[in-house]
């Protein structure tokens, strides 16, 4: 997944690992938010054993995504239905995508959220 807090474009951007928690506490077929850098990120952890990072988000109406129903590897909005890929967060039903991360887990089960991050001062 692509991180897209900051400016990856800018020559001084880099990424920085987010420590988020142990993966147990995302029930297998569910997500859950997380607050990083003052942006609402949704890990969702599928049955299938991968883990994957979205806006929480959605741009249709402000709807929070980590709340919605997982299907396979799509999330559906909980207010309007609408559908977004987990590993691209592409809609499957026309609305603008979500923003996506990488994600992975750690040797001791710990969640790490990849960001970019600018370092220049503004």
């Amino acid at each position: 997944m692509t991180a897209i807090l900051g400016n990856p474009s800018e020559p001084d951007a880099a990424e920085r690992a987010h420590h988020l928690g142990p993966l147990d506490q995302i029930p297998v077929g569910e997500g859950r938010a997380f607050g990083v850098d003052g942006v609402q990120v949704a890990v969702f952890r599928l049955r299938s054993g991968a883990v994957h990072a979205v806006s929480a988000v959605c741009p249709h109406k402000g709807g929070p995504i980590a709340d919605g129903q997982v299907d396979g590897a799509i999330v559906l909005c909980p207010l309007h239905m609408n559908a977004f890929e987990l590993s691209t967060g592409c809609s499957t039903t026309g609305q603008q995508p979500l923003a996506t991360w990488r994600v992975d887990v750690d040797g001791s089960g710990e969640i790490v959220l990849y960001a970019t991050h600018s370092h220049s001062q503004s």
